[in-house]
């Protein structure tokens, strides 16, 4: 069949040199279409690729002119990457001008600092109150500066010559002066034959006493004031009770005493004497209590605990 012949075309190169140059082989109708066919494909193909987004997109190509008289253009990376290089050795340039001026300023400070401390001397540091001046107040001076006038102690008494001098330690106040005024109210019977007993309790020691009219004279245990009480303060406190109703020269006192110490017992001849004066005159009470004579001094020695050494001292501690 002449069909099957034709398509046979790869063989076409065998032939003869003469026959090829002598005709051409004529193709087929079916040859030409499969050949149209083919065309179209790659065609479509081209298409297909040239619309679809390609992912890596080809560079374009540069552009360059032809040598001659001109110079060369060059690419947009290529000028890029050149102004980069010349950025990095501005930025390098920039860095070693800064690094060198703040180097001279370390420097400047540091020989400032020095030159500081070498003319500065060091100082001390200042006393709290340094500065203050002292505030002395001279003796009759008005602390407040109130005017001229003498400043004026409300706490002086009146000495003898008339000037008011500070109150002592100890001495009589106004409220004492009428405490130590005697008794103008005292009526006390001074028969020859009178007696009046009282005893009198201080701490252990106890003083049974009795007073008699006399001269003021005090026998105590068989002994005079002065020698049983050598301390001078012990022998007022035991005449304030006589003094304070004004029989100190008019009465004598005989008393009988036994435990305590010298200070208790001084203490208790002093509170017999003042309940026998009650004894004498019972109007007496108010002034004598007022004054504290007829309050019996409770005070005591604290009784020892068993474990300590007295009444609150306790043995030492021993660790070890």
């Amino acid at each position: 069949m002449a069909d099957d012949e034709t398509p046979e075309t790869p063989d076409a190169p065998e032939q003869s040199a003469e026959a090829t140059t002598e005709q051409h082989a004529v193709p087929s109708e079916d040859a030409k279409e499969i050949a149209g066919s083919a065309e179209d494909v790659a065609l479509e193909a081209a298409e297909e690729k040239r619309d679809a987004p390609s992912e890596h997109p080809a560079p374009e190509p540069a552009s360059v002119e032809p040598a001659g008289e001109g110079h060369a253009v060059p690419t947009d990376d290529a000028a890029e990457i050149a102004g980069s290089s010349e950025d990095a050795a501005l930025e390098a340039l920039q860095e070693s001008q800064d690094a060198t001026a703040v180097a001279a300023a370390i420097d400047e400070e540091e020989d400032e600092g020095d030159d500081a401390d070498v003319a500065a001397p060091s100082a001390k540091p200042a006393v709290p109150g340094a500065h203050l001046e002292v505030d002395i107040v001279p003796e009759g001076a008005d602390p407040l500066g109130r005017g001229e006038s003498t400043y004026e102690d409300p706490y002086a008494i009146e000495g003898e010559d008339g000037d008011s001098t500070p109150q002592a330690d100890g001495e009589a106040g106004e409220g004492d002066e009428t405490l130590s005024e005697p008794i103008a109210t005292a009526a006390i019977d001074l028969a020859a034959g009178a007696r009046y007993r009282a005893t009198g309790k201080r701490k252990t020691a106890i003083a049974r006493v009795t007073l008699r009219p006399g001269k003021g004279t005090y026998v105590i245990n068989g002994r005079t004031l002065e020698q049983h009480f050598p301390r001078d303060t012990l022998r007022r406190n035991i005449r304030q009770p006589l003094e304070t109703v004004g029989y100190q020269e008019k009465m004598d006192v005989i008393a009988r005493l036994h435990g305590g110490g010298v200070s208790a017992q001084a203490g208790a001849l002093r509170h017999g004497v003042s309940r026998a004066l009650l004894e004498a005159d019972p109007n007496l009470r108010g002034e004598l209590k007022r004054r504290g004579f007829l309050t019996r001094d409770s005070r005591a020695k604290e009784r020892k605990k068993a474990g300590l050494k007295k009444a609150r001292k306790k043995p030492q501690f021993s660790k070890r």
